[in-house]
Parts: structure tokens; C-alpha cells; sequence
């Protein structure tokens, strides 16, 4: 794709069949114009953040080529959360699935609506986003201090409670 830009993605899921609605968005994300996956993590499972009184997550981190600007990025992962079967919980609660945009080259989006923030504004102080992440773009720096993601996955806390669970088999972009 001509003019693309390189975006990284953190999917979870906690209800139903974890690993088929991973594998269900990744192909999905894959499919829609304008998206090419270009890489995978492997299978990470946490317990909840947040709200600590429901399942574990199972989390991945996926790179993908983008033409889309970051709102139209947004609409697709909306659109992809919900063909996969996610529906209106709370805050932080179970879901089905959840795709957040991490980072979106060098761009740095902050709007008036808190669902579009780019980095993501808790990239930071998530280990179970930065292992993933950092498995497929350690080197990859964020925005807005240019700290790599293998420098924050270093700092933060928390990562004992990441457990690699395994790959993908089958996705879209192997893994």
C-alpha cells in the first residue's frame, strides 16, 4: 500500500471462546480495506485491570500497514469489535472483545471524546499491553518522548502477571 503508516494494535478478550474471537478480529482487521496485518504477538493471558472481579484476558498486540486516518482506523475496530460479538458492558468490564489503537506511527491524537487517543493514554502502565507489544515492536519508539517500547515495557510494573500463553495458529499473519 502506497503512503501507509504503521499502527499497532492491543486486542483482548475474556467471554466465550477467548482464542477464536482473537483470531476472528485479527482476520477481520486483515480484511478490511485500506488494513494489512503485517504482525502478530504471541497469546498473553492477565488478569483483569480495572474491574478485578471477572475472567482473565487473554491479550495480544498486532502491527498492522494503514492508508486510513486514525477516526476511520477507530470505526473499523469499532466495527470489527462488534461483528465479533462485543456489546455495550461498563467500564473496564468482561468483553467478548476489545480492540485498542496503541500507537499510530509517530502521531500523537488527543481529541475532546476520550475514545480516540493515540498513544493510547494508558500504553504506559499496562504490562499486559507493553509484553505483547514489545515482543513485535520493542524498537518501535512512542510518541511523545520517543522511550521505545522495550524502554517502557522495561519500567513498568506488573509484568509477573503477564503470562505468555502460546501462538496464534492459523492468524492471519502467523504469529
Amino acid at each position: 500500500m502506497a503512503g501507509t503508516v504503521a499502527v499497532y494494535l492491543g486486542l483482548g478478550s475474556n467471554l466465550g471462546d477467548r482464542l477464536a474471537a482473537l483470531t476472528d478480529a485479527l482476520d477481520l482487521l486483515d480484511a478490511a480495506p485500506g488494513l494489512t496485518l503485517t504482525a502478530v504477538s504471541s497469546v498473553y493471558e492477565t488478569a483483569p485491570w480495572g474491574v478485578v472481579e471477572q475472567p482473565a484476558f487473554l491479550n495480544l498486540a498486532a502491527g498492522l500497514a494503514t492508508t486510513l486516518a486514525p477516526v476511520d482506523l477507530l470505526a473499523v475496530c469499532q466495527g470489527v469489535e462488534r461483528r465479533v460479538g462485543r456489546t455495550p458492558t461498563y467500564r473496564w468490564g468482561p468483553r467478548v472483545i476489545d480492540i485498542d489503537i496503541l500507537l499510530y506511527g509517530d502521531a500523537v491524537v488527543s481529541r475532546d471524546k476520550p475514545d480516540l487517543q493515540i498513544p493510547h493514554p494508558r500504553l504506559r502502565e499496562r504490562a499486559f499491553v507493553l509484553a505483547p507489544l514489545g515482543e513485535i515492536a520493542a524498537d518501535v519508539k512512542a510518541p511523545p518522548d520517543g522511550a521505545t517500547v522495550g524502554e517502557l515495557l522495561a519500567e513498568v510494573a506488573g509484568v509477573d502477571g503477564v503470562k505468555r500463553w502460546g501462538g496464534l495458529l492459523g492468524a492471519a499473519a502467523g504469529g
